[in-house]
């Protein structure tokens, strides 16, 4: 049967779909993974979206950074310098600067193992979303299961305060798993709910009444619903951005004055995890219920999400600019995923594991991303500008990120100028910091954007009403994505010696992804097509 409707139907506006109680169900694996759109929805009310918006502002990632500066810096002082041999210390003054700890049979640079460890995360990530991930379309499944890998998250960042000494840099890098993991897969459910509240705020409840008595056109209720997902995406962005400020700012009250405790790591990551605990909880308090349908008869939460996703794929043809996007997004998110890890390993290396020099760096990267996301939402509402335009703006600076580790290689002088730029401008207090200054500065102007408008994006090109099942492609897409990139990077280093020589494989990567997203997506015909496809789905189930 074709998924493409008659021609009179192509016509019909998508709205008068929306108004539709939709529950599908069907035997048919084709069409499994609906999620209702219904107007007996409640609301959003401000007191749900600011628990919302409070849960990114606890999730901020940062006791994230500090679990793995943790338990690379425990691996280093576990490891012994090859040059010298088994028993020589990684962190003395005449070391070589190459470190290995015991890996299977023989040995691995700690640099290498990090990234082995980021490869076996993201490959958990993906057996984990593909499994249970478009489940959480049924029922109330996703609000539990959001509920359940986040206090998990809690558990293993509090575990963390036994992660003392150098023979425990194993538990350390288990515990890194399970964070990395688990917080990940909060970030796909969170966001995963994000179509649905924009759809129930009462702007767009508004927006709709007026399009539906034929107050507005539907370019105008389009184009003013797409600026009001953009509203939502860039305010719980500016809440993610200031609540790394504050735990940043928290961080500092104990990183100075306990500067020779040897403890004051750990104590950090409790502090950081606190922060989440106290206002995430709160999403769970007054999220308003607004399940899915139940599950097909037969069916099960464990098996159910492969037959989602087999579903989605077989769509491809008639949902080609959405299955582009996605296609793209996953070298796109690759690159970039890998490239904050390297840097994030240069940046260790270059500052022996300091929690305190990571915090002034982050402080620099939290803060323009406050600035750059509330500025970029300004200038898109000013002049009304379309989010695909938005989000290439920030895709260039995505390349130009992992381009400066080239120029790492390459030349000193000229980083040394452009980083002398920055440093006089945006952190006068720290010297000599280099070039990871540079890359926190650019990662807060720009891809805090990056990350807002990149949602924004999927939620333009995803079907109405299967949009839990779209999220859940982009989430196993963008999150387990990486796990090309850490293991190339880490032939690259194991090879050379260098971290730095991986930047010039990440460059070509973004640049490929981002051309292919800039002159292959037609944001406009996506959308198109995706309605199109919603409805004859929703046809044939009925």
């Amino acid at each position: 049967m074709s998924t493409i409707p008659p021609s009179e139907d192509l016509a019909r506006p998508f709205h008068a779909d929306v108004k539709q109680v939709v529950d599908i169900r069907s035997d048919d694996a084709n069409h499994i993974a609906i999620s209702s759109i219904s107007l007996d929805e409640p609301p959003v009310t401000r007191r749900e979206l600011l628990s919302y918006y409070l849960y990114s502002n606890g999730g901020n990632g940062v006791g994230l950074g500090y679990t793995q500066t943790l338990f690379q810096g425990l691996a280093t002082a576990a490891g012994y310098d090859p040059v010298v041999g088994p028993g020589s210390s990684c962190l003395a003054t005449t070391a070589s600067g190459q470190c290995v700890v015991p890996w299977g049979s023989g040995t691995k640079s700690v640099s290498s193992v990090v990234l082995t460890v980021d490869g076996i995360s993201f490959a958990i990530m993906t057996v984990t979303l593909t499994t249970i991930g478009s489940a959480a379309d049924y029922g109330t499944f996703g609000r539990w299961l959001l509920f359940a890998i986040t206090v998990v998250c809690w558990a293993a960042q509090y575990a963390c305060m036994t992660l003392t000494t150098p023979n425990r840099w194993v538990l350390a890098m288990i515990m890194s798993i399970v964070s990395f993991v688990s917080y990940s897969i909060t970030l796909v459910f969170y966001a995963a709910l994000f179509p649905r509240l924009a759809r129930n705020t009462p702007r767009v409840r508004q927006l709709r009444e007026k399009y539906e008595n034929g107050e507005i056109s539907p370019e105008v209720y389009d184009q003013e619903e797409s600026l009001e997902k953009n509203r939502i995406t860039d305010i719980f962005t500016v809440h993610s951005n200031v609540g790394f400020v504050t735990t940043l700012l928290l961080n500092l009250a104990l990183l100075l004055p306990m500067a020779n405790n040897t403890k004051v790591d750990n104590y950090v990551i409790v502090v950081v995890n606190t922060y989440w605990v106290v206002l995430g909880i709160w999403w769970f308090v007054f999220q308003e219920s607004r399940p899915g349908p139940e599950l097909p008869k037969g069916e099960h939460y464990l098996t159910i999400g492969w037959k989602q996703i087999w579903a989605a794929l077989k769509t491809y043809k008639h949902l080609p600019y959405t299955f582009v996007y996605l296609s793209s997004y996953f070298l796109l998110a690759d690159g970039l995923n890998t490239t904050g890890t390297l840097v994030g390993i240069c940046q260790n290396d270059k500052f022996s594991f300091s929690f305190l020099q990571n915090t002034y760096l982050g402080l620099s990267q939290a803060i323009t991303s406050t600035i750059s996301t509330l500025a970029f939402w300004y200038i898109q509402k000013y002049w009304k500008i379309s989010t695909k335009k938005m989000f290439v703006v920030t895709n260039v600076v995505t390349i130009l990120i992992p381009l400066w580790g080239m120029i790492g290689i390459w030349t000193k002088k000229l980083g040394s100028v452009l980083f002398d730029l920055f440093h006089d401008i945006i952190i006068p207090l720290r010297s000599a910091l280099g070039s990871t200054t540079a890359y926190n500065v650019m990662f807060g102007l720009f891809q805090a954007p990056y990350y807002a408008y990149s949602l924004t994006m999927m939620a333009e090109l995803s079907p109405p009403g299967f949009e839990n099942m779209f999220f859940g492609l982009f989430g196993l897409f963008n999150r387990a994505s990486s796990m090309v990139g850490p293991n190339v990077i880490q032939v690259i280093i194991d090879k050379t010696g260098n971290n730095w020589q991986g930047f010039p494989f990440l460059f070509a990567m973004c640049t490929v992804a981002s051309v292919v997203i800039w002159f292959g997506v037609d944001v406009t015909k996506g959308r198109s097509d995706a309605v199109r496809w919603a409805a004859e789905q929703r046809r044939h189930i009925y």
